[in-house]
């Protein structure tokens, strides 16, 4: 597939920008339908809504509020009822709008301050929050904008508000694509090698976000994955073209012509990276075991995306590096090559020495990479899941506004009310009883209608304060049993709280089908059992320690004022689920690339210390331009406004910097150097019935197998220096063409050595020795012996060996 996209490139290149377009064009014609379905089946919160959504048809829905406040005088004052009240009886005739409790009306003196000087009145739409047309809030919104001016302010907030104050869209994704731009030229030298891996993830990312608008029509897509497949899909889009554009690259320093190195780099890191999508998507898919029935959405966007980031980095990217051809190199790396011709490229510099560093003090590296991750990890220990309110929203927008003129006003408790729904008449000493509950501000009952009564309860704290999420059980427990009626605590606030706790109970099981699934992929394709548990045990210290910067930062406020997004506060409930299933996916991709090199290094000397040395020393600095884009992609969308983006953002650029910076360059290669030969462990019986899943190319593709029952022969000649000195003490070693080690010796005194060989056929001769470059190379062996040379390079200071 990679050769007929290379030479079929504007084929291939067309095909795309039409896909782009027409799914564009579609996306933009049919519009977003997207459904921000919410429920939580079996919960209190949702047992009253739906006994106040068939008692009161027109008060179950979200509940915001219209807030002003006079510079001088009163609220009570003429000038102002003149111009508040046409607006509130404009609002209340709007279709969708329940009804809209008035200040002014003979009930209305407990929603104008002491001071009367701010006042508030409170729009019930007959929706949710979530199922709210967009057009009714901004209309609800210009309405009440327009009575401002000349000494009142006018804001609003609520839940429906806030979803048309979203901040200009754009501006992240912008910049991460410029902090990524800045990173692949540096990796790279060349401005056309840095476009290409933007160029790819923009494909990716554009043809899944407008798959996705276009599916909204067909089932039900929420908004947060529109968000989500932009965050995701610019990332592994990025990293996914950027390691296939780095093997390529080398390929033609060695000599290889474009097309070869192209098809060679497909059929490697290529394949990699369908198995790291593959991992992506398994993960994303681990959401659904939550039965969040929400999240299905999200699943269908995000892998959708991924999938087809995937698939241009396999299609599309061959084809622009065919247009490319040797510009992919910079003009220095063009003049070295044309001058020097091939030759085999040795990693060297940083990577080289701390491969080494890492191989001669294993444990210490592990031991202090094990110390940093803990110590990170210790505020996991107080994380507290719940919702953030308008409190976190930025200091310039009308919700923001509004909270602060609640909280002045009224007392925080007014941004997130309560509602007890009972169940028939609630009598007078439930209101009491509620009334004299700790932490209860107000409490006011409503006429029963329809064999139920709704009494709204203000708490004296703000909906993510932990006494909230403490008076709502001390209700259900408590208040209400003791009353001897039916009652259920309904509202905003207590769905979030409910929300928070089935996440936590559902968590353990989401953790344990991601892991699993990941230690049976990584199981099949490295014929491993040590390799998968030590990823699986990676990621959850990857977790641990990035839950741990997360609640640093968001629940106790560490560096929030440096990023400008508020106070502090819980994490946010839908975060754990979200982020747990990006980090598995990514953290599994970085797992595969490194480990695959390590396990073609393995396959073809059988040396776990020569495996591990290698494969870190020629895949760190690649994984760590990789992460060090993702962390760009994700820190940008601090900059969106959204508060739960910015919190996805950091937690997200925390992981991936953990997981590749300490996990994959350090703890990874320190506890395989610590377990040697054992990481390549697999039972005989389970070698037998496990499907075979090859991450790097079959040998078997370029090598014939042997004839079966042939005449046994051997492979005999002379270890030599590029000088023709004899190199005793090296290994030689013959393997199969899946990889199998057949025959092992040592090199004379004069450079001399023989193996054996079982049968005629094509084999993988490898030979390594201290201080000298390894070499592998198949052989062909007929009938008779054969006589076969090796030439061994020697390995300067500070350089890697790599077999060619």
């Amino acid at each position: 597939m990679a050769r007929w996209c290379y030479r079929h490139r504007l084929v291939v290149l067309l095909l795309w920008v039409g896909a782009l377009f027409g799914l564009g064009a579609a996306g933009s014609s049919a519009g977003t339908n997207y459904a921000d379905v919410f429920s939580l089946p079996d919960t209190d919160s949702k047992t009253a809504y739906d006994l106040m959504q068939k008692a009161f048809p027109e008060r179950a829905g979200d509940t915001d509020t219209v807030v002003w406040k006079v510079d001088e005088g009163s609220v009570r004052d003429d000038s102002v009822r003149s111009r508040i009240e046409p607006a509130l009886k404009e609002i209340g005739a709007m279709k969708g709008v329940g009804e809209v409790t008035d200040p002014y009306g003979a009930r209305g003196a407990a929603q104008i301050s002491e001071d009367g000087r701010i006042a508030y009145a409170q729009v019930t739409f007959a929706e949710q929050a979530n199922a709210v047309p967009k057009d009714l809030v901004q209309d609800v919104v210009d309405t009440a904008e327009h009575a401002r001016g000349d000494g009142l302010q006018v804001e609003l907030g609520g839940q429906a508000i806030t979803r048309v104050q979203e901040p200009p869209t754009g501006t992240a994704e912008i910049v991460g694509i410029l902090a990524a731009a800045v990173v692949l030229f540096l990796a790279f030298g060349s401005v056309f090698a840095m476009l290409l891996p933007i160029l790819v993830a923009l494909f990716g990312v554009g043809t899944g976000v407008f798959s996705t608008t276009l599916l909204s029509h067909v089932t039900d897509v929420p908004e947060l994955a529109s968000l989500l497949s932009t965050l995701i899909g610019l990332g592994v889009g990025i990293d996914y073209a950027l390691f296939i554009v780095t093997r390529h690259r080398k390929g033609i320093q060695r000599g290889l012509d474009p097309e070869e190195a192209a098809v060679t780099a497909l059929d490697t890191s290529g394949r990699a990276v369908l198995f790291a999508g593959g991992t992506v998507c398994i993960a994303l898919a681990g959401m659904l075991v939550t039965n969040l029935r929400f999240l299905d959405g999200v699943v269908i966007g995000t892998s959708l995306t991924v999938v087809l980031s995937v698939l241009a980095a396999v299609t599309l990217l061959p084809a622009l590096l065919g247009l490319l051809g040797h510009r992919v190199l910079s003009r220095r790396q063009r003049r070295r090559l044309a001058a020097g011709g091939s030759g085999t490229q040795r990693p060297s510099g940083l990577a080289a020495r701390w491969s080494a560093t890492v191989e001669r003090r294993p444990r210490a590296v592990a031991v202090l990479a094990v110390a940093v991750m803990a110590l990170l990890a210790v505020p996991l220990l107080s994380l507290r899941l719940g919702t953030v309110d308008q409190g976190n929203d930025e200091a310039s927008s009308t919700t923001r506004k509004a909270y602060d003129l609640l909280a002045e006003g009224f007392g925080p408790g007014f941004n997130g009310p309560l509602q007890v729904v009972v169940k028939g008449d609630a009598g007078p000493s439930l209101v009491t009883a509620i009334r004299q509950t700790d932490g209860v501000a107000q409490a006011a009952s409503a006429p029963p209608a329809g064999g139920v009564t709704v009494i709204q309860v203000v708490p004296t704290t703000s909906p993510q304060a932990k006494e909230t999420d403490e008076l709502i059980d001390t209700l259900r427990d408590r208040v209400i049993p003791a009353a001897g009626v039916e009652g259920h605590v309904g509202g905003v606030t207590a769905v979030s709280k409910d929300f928070a706790s089935v996440t936590a109970d559902r968590l353990p099981l989401f953790i344990a089908t991601i892991i699993g699934l990941g230690f049976l992929l990584l199981l099949i394709a490295f014929r491993s059992i040590v390799v998968p548990l030590t990823a699986a045990l990676m990621n959850l210290i990857a977790a641990a320690a990035s839950f741990g910067v997360l609640v640093a930062i968001f629940q106790w406020g560490w560096g929030l004022d440096l990023l400008g997004l508020g106070k502090e506060g819980p994490i946010a409930a839908f975060l754990p689920i979200i982020m747990l299933s990006l980090l598995f996916g990514l953290s599994m991709d970085y797992q595969v690339f490194l480990v695959s090199r390590m396990h073609e290094e393995w396959v073809h000397t059988r040396d776990n210390a020569r495996a591990v040395r290698v494969g870190l020393a020629e895949t760190s600095r690649v994984i760590n331009s990789a992460a060090l884009i993702m962390v760009c992609v994700f820190l940008a969308f601090v900059l969106s406004g959204d508060y739960g983006a910015a919190m996805a953002g950091v937690g997200l650029a925390a992981a991936v910097a953990l997981d590749a910076f300490i996990l994959r360059t350090a703890l990874v290669p320190a506890a395989m150097h610590l377990l040697g030969d054992s990481n390549w462990w697999l039972p005989r019986w389970l070698e037998r019935r496990l499907p075979h899943l090859a991450v790097e190319p079959k040998e078997e593709a370029v090598a014939a197998a042997p004839v079966a029952n042939g005449p046994a022969s051997v492979v005999h000649g002379f270890v030599r220096t590029a000088d023709g000195d004899p190199v005793a003490g090296a290994a030689v070693s013959l393997l199969s063409g899946g990889g199998r080690q057949l025959d092992r010796v040592v090199s004379l005194a004069d450079g001399s050595y023989i193996v054996s060989v079982p049968a005629p056929g094509t084999y993988l001769l490898a030979t390594t020795a201290a201080s000298y470059g390894s070499r592998a190379r198949h052989v062909v062996v007929g009938e008779g012996p054969l006589v076969y040379d090796v030439e061994l390079a020697e390995v300067s200071e500070g350089e890697v060996d790599a077999v060619n």
